[in-house]
């Protein structure tokens, strides 16, 4: 019997204040929990945390209890930025730092991949390729996936070096400059991995443009057609497959999540009630519900 095939599709992040009265209830109140709301509609969710501090052990447990209802559901987590963004100031305590809070993901059987994301600066040269067989090696104990920005990367030898390590590669959606990675499909391990960052061209590259700002974009149903298509090209050549919107200002990220899901299910599924005053359109993809009256939303 051929294994199952397992697509999962969520936002980055759940701590948005921006998000209250768009995805969350107006006044949630003190026994709300944003993270255990979204669980029942999404069946997995990016931890961007992660990538400015290391989360605790007892954080990282409390997320585990917290999505626990919902038994399909996977983290994946952004590896912190001392590595990927500050080469070579990561220290031994950085990394033991880390693991202490990513490890009780792993062991639970909740952490789907570590993502390892570079920025646009970081390129394909021969001192970017030997940090990068190290940081692999360093990590090696979990399942991978590499996101890099600069088009220097997009050649079938670095794919073919990828696979040989059993290293996954992000697929993003961002905005296309002349040295910008393209859109694609790829496959390299297991692992699948989409990324969509939005389309914002003013504030993607701008010197202290706020992180709102710089993801601030939705998608239409037009733009994320050609993505649908891709994720089920990379679907199929993976175990399991994590699709991550991370326009999240104003909750687009939610609105494009459940749109996604509506179009590989090809039919509407449950998004949180508050989402459709602001966002209309997503009638056409989904049903209102709320999740304290209907709680088994995920299947």
């Amino acid at each position: 019997m051929p294994k199952r095939r397992i697509i999962r599709i969520g936002p980055a992040g759940w701590s948005y204040k921006d998000w209250e009265g768009v995805v969350y209830p107006q006044k949630p109140g003190k026994s709300f929990d944003p993270l255990e709301y979204l669980a029942q509609f999404f069946n997995t969710i990016e931890i961007n945390s992660s990538f400015y501090r290391p989360p605790t052990p007892s954080t990282t447990k409390s997320w585990v209890n917290r999505v626990a209802a919902n038994k399909e559901f996977a983290f994946t987590a952004k590896l912190h930025r001392v590595f990927t963004h500050e080469r070579g100031k990561a220290t031994a305590e950085d990394e033991k730092a880390f693991r202490e809070g990513i490890d009780v993901l792993a062991e639970q059987n909740k952490l789907g991949s570590l993502l390892l994301q570079f920025p646009w600066s970081f390129k394909n040269t021969a001192d970017e390729r030997v940090y990068l067989a190290k940081l692999l090696e360093q990590f090696s104990d979990y399942p991978l996936v590499v996101e890099v920005r600069h088009t220097s990367w997009n050649n079938e030898e670095v794919y073919e070096w990828f696979e040989e390590r059993g290293v996954g590669v992000c697929n993003i959606d961002q905005p296309v400059f002349a040295k910008s990675i393209r859109p694609a499909a790829v496959t390299t391990s297991p692992v699948g991995y989409v990324r969509l960052h939005g389309r914002n061209y003013q504030n993607w590259f701008r010197d202290k443009a706020p992180r709102d700002e710089r993801y601030n974009y939705l998608y239409s149903l037009d733009q994320l057609e050609p993505w649908i298509v891709r994720i089920k090209e990379v679907a199929k050549q993976t175990r399991e497959t994590y699709v991550i919107t991370n326009n999240h200002f104003r909750g687009q990220a939610v609105v494009n999540a459940v749109e996604i899901k509506a179009a590989l299910t090809e039919e509407p599924v449950p998004a949180p009630e508050p989402l459709f005053k602001v966002y209309p359109r997503l009638s056409d993809s989904a049903t209102p519900l709320d999740p304290d009256k209907s709680p088994a939303l995920f299947n």
